[in-house]
């Protein structure tokens, strides 16, 4: 994949289903600031901005996992660290 390429919310959702991981609260804010993103042309600017700020709030309820990924979680540029998992279509994938 080049590193251009965005998955839509349904590819995402369906690739985090596909290796259990839809129920970590990180993955499902992830998938939530995606839908977010994709509707953004769609509502108000203050709508969205309110909407981005009730997702930042509760990401930050969820702790301190997201140091040091705050280009992956707030940027959507998803880099995995390959310490924790493979890379996404590498040999090691499950």
């Amino acid at each position: 994949m080049p590193p251009e390429f965005q998955p839509s919310s349904e590819d995402l959702a369906r690739y985090l289903e596909q290796r259990g991981e839809l129920s970590k609260p990180w993955n499902l804010q992830m998938l939530r600031l995606k839908k977010l993103k994709e509707s953004k042309d769609s509502m108000a600017p203050e709508e969205y901005i309110s909407k981005v700020q009730e997702a930042h709030a509760d990401l930050m309820r969820l702790g301190q996992f997201w140091k040091g990924r705050e280009q992956e979680v707030f940027g959507g540029i998803y880099q995995p660290c390959e310490l924790i998992e493979p890379l996404p279509g590498s040999p090691d994938d499950r």
